[in-house]
């Protein structure tokens, strides 16, 4: 959809505004409690399962004064429970709690207090006799609004991560009254590039701890889980090389762990991954929506840009919005974000889109207050700090261009004139490249801008470094690698990372520092399938050709581009045996050393394509 942003909208937007204080933790508590009064339900759906719904209904409403539902369904609990216990907050933001609306938590179908059996990213069915998670969401609507007194007819939908895929997943086939639905860092595609896989390669630490107190067993329903298993980690690098190939790992905790085992099961691109992708079901949506995802969210980039793609691609002239700010995973929805990692942003960014963004949506499309005045696109340029509204995106003025890599560690625009060109390093599975420099118990978000020195010093990591820049540059849009490679094994991942070479005077830094912008990996046997998988053929330059999340930044006069390619990023990423065989069957002698040649030449011009914004 395109909408024309007004020029006292673009003041807003790009300039910020942003009104009296924010209240106080403290202060949402009381308002909460002097505001509201509790209803607990188990509303039945059409197959009679019934699930349990926390309703907070203003006190001030009836006949006269009606409000809006702004509902949340979650797999994480609904707590508290008890008819009498209020909660600290309510809402997505402070801004739309004193808005006042109906607001509505659901544990979804086999979680916690409501019945039936949990599935793993529930698959969209349609017609006569199916249940899915657009159904309950639908038959949940359809009871609020007959038995809830007060509500003016119309309902919203938020949610954030796995939440999040609840928000789109009631897109299909919604309720007449959804208005308006808000998918934030939206679960979307978990073998592609969320969550549990990025193109095929399993990201094993984050799949590891979540799978401990999400995927315990549920006899009955319950307010509370136990963890699977009692570990404690210090050093998450050490911790799981000692553990060894990943069905270690399941053998010693997660045996009769369903959903982890599921994974390990699924390790192509099967139905049970293509089912569980709810992109293809995007069409014909007739809510507004405002997709929202973070530049630094280590979960679900790639659900926010891609939900907003599938949606603009599917539904065509529908009311579809796209935000993307400076974020961790729902760090938009924190009470001040004005840093990260070694980013200084000059201005608390969650507030800006609580208040100017997120409050205004839902405002207007449940209210009917103010105007459809934001953009198409609101995105947060890091580099430069500064907020950008675009009508599309990618924006018009941007150009796909190659960035080259060439000898002698150089990186320029310009293709390589050399012939035979190449450069190569030995992948050691027992040695593999740390995600982040240092000890961590746990994966450390900050790896997302993190400084690589500690991986360029490597001589498993390759890199290549652009002249200084005698002008800024800003790339915004998605990222193209395109690797020409050869290996002495049968299999290899391939992690490619675009960096920012910062001089001196940068705040928090030093002269040098490589400051991460946008990193991704491929699983090489994936590389012309996810379904089919192949192997490398020895020693052959073979081509491997993957996208990344997108960029918003802007390289500012005086820095250099720098990209790195290596093989293994972990325990962020689970090892490589680097020969073609399941790699969930691996035992430890399967793991190999591999030799790499990466080639840039003439014949073979490895690069990455960015998307170059004119000025």
């Amino acid at each position: 959809m395109k909408i024309q942003l007004p020029l006292f909208s673009v003041f807003f937007f790009v300039f910020g505004w942003h009104g009296t204080n924010a209240q106080t933790p403290a202060e949402d508590s009381a308002f909460v409690a002097d505001n509201f009064i509790k209803i607990e339900r188990r509303i039945a759906m059409r197959d009679g399962m019934r699930l349990f719904t926390a309703i907070y209904v203003p006190k001030d409403a009836g006949p006269d004064r009606r409000y809006p539902i702004l509902m949340e369904r979650t797999p994480y609990s609904v707590e508290p429970y008890g008819a009498d216990k209020m909660p600290k907050r309510l809402g997505p933001n402070p801004f739309l709690l004193r808005s006042k609306y109906i607001f509505v938590y659901q544990d979804v179908r086999g979680r916690y207090m409501s019945e039936g059996v949990f599935e793993e990213m529930t698959p969209h069915k349609s017609g006569l006799g199916t249940t899915s998670e657009s159904s309950d969401t639908y038959d949940t609507v359809n009871w609020l609004l007959e038995n809830v007194e007060g509500n003016n007819g119309r309902v919203g939908l938020w949610g954030i991560s796995y939440p999040g895929f609840y928000a789109t997943a009631s897109l299909p086939d919604a309720h007449p009254a959804i208005k308006a639905v808000s998918p934030q860092a939206p679960v979307t595609d978990e073998f592609i590039g969320d969550d549990v896989h990025h193109n095929g390669a399993f990201f094993l630490m984050d799949n590891f701890f979540f799978t401990n107190y999400f995927d315990a067993k549920r006899d009955s329903i319950t307010t509370d889980y136990e963890p699977l298993g009692k570990f404690k980690v210090k050093d998450a690098y050490a911790y799981f090389l000692k553990v060894g190939p990943i069905k270690n790992a399941g053998k010693r905790h997660y045996k009769h762990a369903k959903i982890w085992n599921e994974y390990l099961a699924n390790d192509t691109y099967t139905r049970y991954w293509q089912e569980r992708n709810i992109r293809p079901h995007l069409k014909d949506v007739k809510p507004a929506t405002l997709v929202v995802g973070g530049w630094f969210d280590a979960e679900d980039l790639f659900g926010a840009l891609n939900t907003y793609r599938a949606i603009e691609q599917q539904s065509p002239g529908s009311e579809n919005f796209l935000v993307m700010g400076p974020w961790t995973h729902g760090a938009w929805a924190s009470r001040d974000w004005s840093k990260y990692a070694s980013y200084e942003f000059g201005e608390n960014t969650a507030r800006y889109f609580q208040e100017m963004v997120e409050t205004p949506f839902f405002n207007h499309y449940l209210k009917d207050e103010g105007e459809v005045t934001w953009p198409e696109a609101l995105l947060f340029e890091t580099g430069s700090n500064t907020w950008k509204t675009y009508d599309q995106f990618p924006p018009k003025n941007a150009t796909e261009t190659a960035l080259y890599l060439q000898s002698d560690n150089r990186l320029g625009f310009e293709k390589s004139k050399a012939s035979g060109s190449f450069d190569s390093y030995v992948s050691d599975p027992a040695k593999p490249v740390p995600y982040i420099e240092g000890k961590h118990a746990n994966r450390d978000n900050t790896y997302m801008a993190a400084d690589q020195r500690f991986a360029a010093a490597r001589p498993d990591v390759l890199t290549y470094e652009s002249e200084v820049l005698t002008e800024d540059l800003t790339l915004t849009g998605p990222l193209t690698a395109e690797l020409y490679v050869a290996t002495s094994g049968t299999d290899a991942d391939f992690v490619v990372k675009l960096i920012d070479v910062l001089p001196a005077g940068v705040p928090n830094t030093v002269e040098g520092f490589q400051r991460l912008v946008r990193a991704e990996v491929m699983r090489g046997k994936f590389r012309d399938s996810c379904e089919t998988p192949s192997p490398f053929t020895t020693n052959y330059i073979t081509k491997v050709a993957f996208q990344t999340p997108d960029v918003a930044h802007t390289f500012k006069k005086g820095h250099r581009l720098m990209v790195q390619v290596q093989s293994s990023w972990f325990p962020l990423v689970d090892r490589n045996p680097q020969v073609f065989m399941r790699i969930p069957e691996a035992e430890k002698g399967d793991f190999k050393k591999a030799n790499i040649r990466l080639f840039h030449d003439m014949e073979h011009p490895s690069q990455v394509r960015v998307w170059v914004v004119g000025k």
